[in-house]
């Protein structure tokens, strides 16, 4: 029971951040009337997620003289994530473009870095039937951090008219959360910190592309979640574009997108047991790809909460429950003797499509139309199935 709190607890200090360079600063630019071009291109400042593998050797390598390993990088992390939302939120969009980007990308990085120590904890502190439920437990956790960074933040704007440097700040002490999971945690019984930096930065990637389908792993990774990467790069933009409130939107996803949530994390546990890791790929897949094209119906019909609560409820279940699929994938392929390392490596890769792939997204918008859009996020899951099927067999239940 511990052990699934403090995954929960550590997935609400991951998903918190999140949106905060990504749907909750595109609501703060469309606010402050950002050309719709330069919000699609924030997706850049993601990066970081990218190249996280280059500097996650070191964190294998060295360790801080208090705690655990893994833990006191965590706390170290926490400390400097939440200084870095706090600069960013009295950064001004429309003023300075530039300051915020700067900041934006900060955050990611410390972002990215709790990441590469939380996951690497994951997986090392997680195996057989235990790693489904634990998963899915830090994936709801996750989701909620994602619903306090974006659900909570726009009411909160909307409703009580805080400034948005006051939500940052608010959002920064809510890292608090994850500091209080990183001191009780039990450390990892298998963490070994590498004695060379050789055993640090050459022998995780020797080990991994030593592998039989090392390639079409990474293109798989690189291509399952692009779909619903791309559509979630505009579907903030496009709510508000379309005669929504941020007091609905943030209404709709607080209540139903908040039991969608729970109900993901629940259940997807359960059926990941029962379907493995294999069939709840596809199967979750296929929902991600019908939570995309929903988007495309909302563009077509009138104003209407109750189609909105459709679309971020199919969002929010679907997506999550994919989300968990995933993780436990890449903990299935990543040999714990490099966990952080090779974890950060697959995951930069996942992170492609969330962040390069998708900056163009807001000229894909202005030539396609809302509606097309959505169309072609959803036929762009194809190539994701494709390479499951090729990649299969390689996937241990």
């Amino acid at each position: 029971m511990r052990i699934w709190l403090v995954h929960f607890l550590l997935g609400i200090s991951s998903g918190l951040p999140y949106l905060l360079t990504g749907s909750t600063l595109q609501a703060w630019m469309t606010d402050q009337h950002v050309d719709l071009k330069v919000i699609g291109l924030f997706a850049l400042v993601r990066t970081p997620y990218n190249f996280k593998f280059i500097w996650a050797p070191l964190m294998d390598r060295f360790s801080f003289p208090f705690l655990t390993h893994r833990r006191g990088w965590m706390v170290v992390i926490q400390i400097l994530l939440a200084a870095a939302l706090v600069a960013l939120g009295f950064s001004d969009p429309s003023a300075n473009p530039f300051k915020i980007a700067l900041f934006s990308v900060l955050v990611s990085f410390m972002s990215s870095s709790q990441d590469i120590v939380i996951d690497g904890y994951r997986t090392e502190s997680l195996s057989g039937k235990i790693q489904g439920m634990a998963t899915s437990s830090y994936i709801t956790g996750y989701r909620i951090g994602m619903l306090m960074a974006g659900a909570l933040a726009l009411y909160i704007v909307d409703q009580f008219h805080w400034a948005w440097s006051s939500v940052y700040a608010l959002m920064a002490t809510f890292i608090s959360i994850g500091v209080l999971a990183s001191l009780i945690a039990p450390e990892a019984k298998s963490t070994l910190a590498p004695k060379t930096l050789k055993e640090a930065v050459i022998d995780p990637f020797l080990d991994f592309f030593k592998r039989a389908q090392a390639i079409w792993l990474l293109l798989f990774i690189v291509f399952y979640k692009f779909g619903d990467n791309l559509a979630g790069a505009m579907s903030t933009p496009f709510i508000l574009s379309i005669g929504y409130t941020k007091t609905e939107y943030a209404l709709v996803a607080k209540g139903v997108g908040f039991f969608a949530v729970l109900a993901g994390g629940f259940l997807g546990g359960p059926l990941m047991l029962k379907l493995g890791v294999k069939k709840s790929l596809w199967f979750f897949g296929v929902g991600q790809a019908i939570a995309v094209m929903s988007f495309a119906w909302l563009a077509n019909i009138p104003h209407d909460v109750k189609s909105l609560s459709i679309v971020i409820l199919s969002e929010n279940f679907f997506i999550g429950c994919g989300a968990a699929a995933f993780s436990a994938f890449l903990s299935n392929i990543t040999n714990k003797k490099f966990s952080a390392t090779q974890y950060a490596l697959l995951t930069s890769l996942m992170a492609l499509s969330s962040t390069v792939l998708s900056s163009p997204s807001g000229y894909l918008v202005e030539k396609l139309g809302w509606s097309s859009y959505f169309i072609f996020c959803a036929l762009i899951t194809i190539p994701g199935f494709l390479l499951l099927a090729k990649i299969q067999k390689s996937i241990q239940e």
